[in-house]
Formats: C-alpha cells, sequence, structure tokens
C-alpha cells in the first residue's frame, strides 16, 4: 500500500491547487501525475487482489485437506482394521468390488466330518430302563438284538495330579565294601533343580501364554479352581530359568534363515516396562523376519536401520519383501547383493485410503483397486502352472500385459492436468516403487504381498492386548524366543506340545541345560518319519 500513497498524495494536491475542470463537456482534464497515481494505485490494489484469492485457494485446499485427513484418522480409529468387508471386498461406501463371496462356495462338495478315530476312546453302554424291556401291553420281555447303535461325543477332560515317586533303596549283603550301606534309586530328572512342578506344567505355561496368547494370571486362576494354588513369583522364576536351555534353538533358526535368499519382514509395537537410558517410555518395537522355513523375532527398543542390519549380517544376498518403510530401502541401499521386493496389498490399501478420506474420488481409487485385484488373480494362475512351461508361459505374458498397461495408466494420468492432488500423491508412490513392485515378475517364488509376516505378527499383537507386553528385558527375550520356536514349528506343521514336551523332557536329562544333540528337534533335519510323527497330537497314535 505504501507504493501508491505517494503518487497518489500528490495527485490530490495538484487537484486541490488547479481550478476545476468544466462539467459542460464530456471531457475531463486529468494531471500527467494524478493519472500516474491512479494507475499505480490500481495496480496496487489488483495485486492485493490477487493475493487474497490465491490465500483463499490455498486455505480452501488446506481445509480439503485437512478434512481428508480427519475423514481418515477417524477410519483408522473408529472404522474396520482392514480393508476387506463382511463376506467380500467392498468400497468404503459399501459398493462389492468382487462379487464373489469368501468361504464355501454353493454347491460346492463338502468335506464331511472330522475323523477322530485318534482320540482315546473310552466307550459306555446305554441300555433300556428295566420297565421299557418289555411289551407295554402284554408284559413279555424283549428279546436282545444283534449289534448296537453308536453315537461318538467329544469330552475334555483336565485333571491335575501330584507325581509321588517311592525311591525304592537296597541293602547289600556282600562285605566287598564296594557299595555304600544303602543303595537308593536315583531320582527322575527335573527341569529345574528343586522345582516342585513338572515338565507338563511348564509346557502349558508356556503355550497358554505365547500361544494361546492368554495372560498367566487367568491360567493360574483356573488351577486354583483345581486345587493347585501357585504364585505368579513360582511362574516368573521357572520361565526366567527357561530362557537359556531355549535360546540356543532360536541361534540355529536364525543360523538357517541366514543361509536362505528370501526373506519377507514387518515389525509392530510391543511395551518393556523398564526405564533404558536416553529412551523415553516403554515402547519397543517387535521385529518378525520370515524365510521359506523359519520365522525369526527379535525385540528391540529402537525402530531404526540397525535392527535388521545387525540381524541381516554385512554379505546378506537375496531378495526381502517388505512393505515401503525407509529403512528397508536403506538396507538394501548398503547392500548390494540384497534387492528389495515390495507388497501389493499396501499399494492397494493406499487406493482404499484415498477413497475413505476423498469420497469424491472414490470411483477412480475402486477402480484401481479392481485392477490390482486383477493382478493377483493372473499371478494366482500363473503360479498353478509353474511346473508346465507352455501354460505357464501364456499366463505370464497375460501378467505382464496387465501389469504394464497399469503403468500407462498411470504415467497419463500423472501427465493429466485434470487429476486431484490427492490422485497424483498416490500415483508418484506407485511410480518410485514401481521397480521392486515388479520384481516378483522374474523371481516367481516371490509374493505379491507381505501378508504372510504380517500373519506372523498376528499372534504377538493379541497377546500384547491381552497381557500389554514383557515386564523385565529377560521376559523380552524370552517371548522373542517362544515366538520364535513355535511359529517355525507351525510352519513345519509340528504340534508344539509334543516338540516342547520332548525337547525340555531331554534338557532335563542333559542336567538342566540344552540337550547336546540339538539337530534332533530342528524340523530341517528331522527324517520324514520323525517329522510326521509329531506332527500329531500327544498319545495319538500313528495311522
Amino acid at each position: 500500500m505504501g507504493v501508491a500513497r505517494g503518487p497518489a498524495r500528490q495527485a490530490r494536491k495538484n487537484r486541490e491547487s488547479s481550478p476545476p475542470a468544466s462539467t459542460a463537456g464530456v471531457q475531463i482534464r486529468v494531471d500527467k501525475e494524478e493519472y500516474i497515481g491512479l494507475r499505480w494505485a490500481a495496480a496496487f490494489w489488483k495485486a492485493q487482489h490477487r493475493e487474497a484469492v490465491g490465500r483463499e485457494a490455498e486455505l480452501k485446499s488446506d481445509n480439503e485437506e485437512l478434512r481428508a485427513r480427519v475423514r481418515e484418522l477417524e477410519g483408522r480409529l473408529y472404522g474396520r482394521r482392514s480393508e476387506r468387508g463382511v463376506g467380500q471386498d467392498k468400497s468404503p461406501s459399501g459398493r462389492p468390488v468382487w462379487a464373489r463371496p469368501r468361504g464355501q462356495q454353493p454347491g460346492s462338495p463338502g468335506h464331511g466330518r472330522s475323523s477322530l478315530e485318534g482320540l482315546e476312546a473310552r466307550e459306555e453302554v446305554a441300555d433300556l430302563p428295566e420297565e421299557q424291556q418289555q411289551c407295554p401291553r402284554c408284559g413279555r420281555r424283549l428279546d436282545p438284538f444283534p449289534g448296537a447303535d453308536e453315537a461318538q461325543v467329544v469330552e475334555i477332560e483336565t485333571r491335575v495330579w501330584r507325581r509321588v515317586i517311592r525311591r525304592r533303596r537296597y541293602h547289600p549283603r556282600c562285605a566287598c565294601g564296594v557299595l555304600p550301606g544303602i543303595v537308593t534309586a536315583p531320582s527322575p530328572a527335573r527341569l529345574i533343580p528343586r522345582g516342585k512342578l513338572g515338565i507338563s506344567v511348564w509346557v502349558k505355561v508356556i503355550l497358554d501364554k505365547y500361544l494361546y496368547s492368554r495372560p498367566s494370571h487367568r491360567l493360574l486362576q483356573e488351577l486354583a479352581d483345581q486345587g493347585v494354588r501357585l504364585s505368579p513369583g513360582t511362574i516368573a522364576g521357572g520361565l526366567r530359568q527357561l530362557l537359556p536351555l531355549l535360546e540356543p534353538v532360536r541361534e540355529a533358526i536364525r543360523s538357517k534363515q541366514l543361509s536362505e535368499d528370501r526373506w519377507q519382514a514387518d515389525e509392530t509395537g510391543w511395551r518393556v516396562f523398564v526405564e533404558v537410558e536416553g529412551k523415553g517410555g516403554q515402547g519397543w518395537h517387535l521385529w518378525v523376519f520370515r524365510s521359506p522355513s523359519t520365522v525369526l523375532f527379535t525385540l528391540s527398543p529402537s525402530r531404526s536401520a540397525q535392527v535388521p542390519e545387525a540381524h541381516f549380517g554385512a554379505e546378506t544376498a537375496g531378495i526381502l519383501l517388505s512393505d515401503r518403510y525407509v529403512v528397508y530401502k536403506k538396507l538394501a541401499r548398503e547392500r548390494e547383493g540384497l534387492e528389495l521386493a515390495f507388497c501389493w496389498a499396501h499399494v492397494r490399501r493406499d487406493f482404499f485410503s484415498l477413497a475413505k478420506a476423498w469420497p469424491e474420488q472414490e470411483g477412480w481409487a475402486m477402480s484401481w483397486v479392481e485392477g490390482i485385484g486383477g493382478l493377483f488373480d493372473l499371478n494366482r494362475r500363473r503360479l498353478q502352472v509353474r511346473t508346465q512351461p507352455e501354460s505357464f508361459a501364456a499366463r505370464d505374458r497375460d501378467l505382464r500385459g496387465a501389469l504394464w498397461g497399469l503403468a500407462r495408466q498411470r504415467d497419463a494420468e500423472l501427465r493429466s492436468s485434470a487429476s486431484h492432488g490427492a490422485c497424483q500423491k498416490v500415483l508418484r508412490s506407485l511410480q518410485r516403487h514401481w521397480e521392486g513392485l515388479t520384481l516378483f515378475l522374474d523371481h516367481p517364488e516371490v509374493a505379491m504381498d507381505n501378508n504372510a509376516a504380517e500373519r506372523a505378527l498376528r499372534t504377538p499383537v493379541v497377546g500384547r492386548k491381552n497381557y500389554y507386553g514383557s515386564g523385565s528385558r529377560w521376559s523380552a527375550r524370552l517371548a522373542a524366543v517362544v515366538f520364535t520356536i513355535l511359529q517355525t514349528l507351525q510352519l513345519w506343521e509340528i504340534n508344539p506340545q509334543r516338540w516342547l514336551s520332548s525337547y525340555l523332557e531331554s534338557c532335563a536329562q542333559a542336567g538342566n541345560r540344552a540337550p547336546p544333540q540339538l539337530n534332533r528337534f530342528l524340523p530341517w533335519e528331522m527324517d520324514p518319519a520323525r517329522r510326521a510323527d509329531w506332527s500329531r497330537a500327544p498319545g495319538r497314535e500313528a495311522a
């Protein structure tokens, strides 16, 4: 405003000092300096108006983005925890994306009733009451008829008992002096020296918390209802002594994982209620690394790149499938032999989030969701004929054609000035990560999504919700070790109760140490017969 003030003031003075112009004519004489001042003033106010219009447009844009952000955060807080709808994939407005519902389809053959032949059978005889074993009219008794109708009912019986071990004693009759005066049978091996709890109790404690995600105090309440009262300190102290027995198995799993060349990685929050110097709060992070034959967990106070760097070491070579978290990108940049594959499920999730945050862009976003769903279907069809070269090549061409069609659509929409800013942002992210998103084309063994790693975190996440986390460093370490062992066993379809019982029994026989022949308990080292035997439930005989 100061630019036009001087000329305008001068023009006003000129008007006051000069005689008034004639109003009889149509022409009004204006002094040159006054004209210049008016032009400057007009230019100034036009500039002010343009700035105001620009600020208003910017504020409107900011307001729309903030509203979109609010819708997104409200969806995270109050909405569904998955982009999948009930029974089928749906858009945020409820419109189905794919018509095929989940689950078994009408008309498909069923699997029949589950076989109960492996369960222990306890026979009972059901007979007619005495008054019903005769004809109600004449009173003559009914004759027995050969055979019987059978009905089966599954029951569960939980029993807690004491093992009372009476050690037989002997007195030598000879006078050789080799034996002591009294020879007593040896004590049975105990998992914890002087401990009163048997191996079956510790197996139940471990599975109850780390596989079934139940807080330990609920197990203690269940045992108390059966007449066994145990203190939380007894359970905590025993678990702490089990940690060094289980750690060698985790190290063997880690060595096996690093010998492979395909991995998936993810991480989630975990609370450890201890004070760490230089760290505020109790928020730690639980990392999972999954390979074709192992699942490994590690807990760290940090979510930085130091965790995967320490896990993989300096000589890592292979393909790592992950989300787009920056630490994985840093890891791949620093290791020449490591390639990074990205998750298409996260890309799909971007379009779902955009549709929720910007309802007016829902149609555009859901068209991309359908296109990505088509890629998953084409890749599934390709993998079905992986052992058939000709069919595989044909379906591979179909998949590549669909993929590059999406790439052309992406580039065309990025060049278009009509595209919404939020849409441009999602497409630019898709373009930046395209190389990692297409790595599965040349490596069919690499999945299109990181769902396997995310599913591995499901049990710990449920446990985190039920018992909040870990109360000390050693219990955090124990959680990572047990999660690693149990989920690796599940990957190999080995019964965890049978494995734990046998392993802890071997630890007790070895004098409260890890068994010297650890290979017997590693799934990839077992012979097929032993692995098949351990895949059954305890007490169940082979067919």
